[in-house]
């Protein structure tokens, strides 16, 4: 889906399809540089990482193996809630494994934290994390981003994986929702 297809849902496109193309290539050659020699276990974050695990892991050249955690600090609101949930659980023991955490969007941070410390706990050789979104002035918790694709502004963004209510993932763009969507 294009913007334009929503246009009358959206405020502005804050970052392109092809801006997230270029970005995402960088990434995967930083990435590959880093883990140069190992094997790396990407762990996409669902649903949202869906679509950065999926152009990340074919942009990189490493060795790797691939799985899926669903959590939920969400709900069916805009705002985070808190509480992390574990909906669905990874099925590759993560012991001794470099394990690489691929995210969507670093919002508050708190479910990036929860797991980073989680993963670390299950005996990961080393646990970092990729991100294609953050937004820096909504954090509340303090979580290292090795990989960041892009810096947005505070606002309910979707696109590339981001929805709202489920709706939006399939737009190319990434774009602020318009408030009277969800007002």
């Amino acid at each position: 889906m294009d913007a334009k297809d929503v246009a009358a849902d959206l405020d502005r496109v804050i970052v392109t399809a092809d801006e997230i193309a270029v970005k995402t290539a960088e990434l995967a050659a930083q990435i590959d540089a880093d883990y140069a020699g190992r094997e790396v276990l990407l762990v996409g974050v669902l649903n949202g990482a869906v679509m950065v695990m999926s152009d990340l892991s074919r942009a990189m050249r490493s060795r790797l193996k691939m799985d899926w955690m669903a959590v939920s600090s969400y709900g069916a609101g805009t705002k985070s809630s808190g509480v992390v949930r574990i909906l669905k659980d990874l099925t590759i023991d993560v012991l001794d494994k470099h394990v690489l955490i691929v995210e969507d969007i670093v919002d508050t941070g708190l479910t990036l934290s929860y797991l980073v410390d989680n993963l670390k706990g299950r005996g990961a050789a080393s646990v970092e994390v990729a991100a294609m979104f953050r937004k820096p002035a909504a954090l509340t918790t303090v979580v290292n981003v090795k990989y960041i694709g892009f810096d947005i502004p505070n606002d309910f963004v979707v696109g590339y994986g981001l929805d709202f209510n489920g709706h939006y993932r399939n737009l190319r763009d990434v774009a602020v929702l318009g408030k009277h969507m969800y007002s």
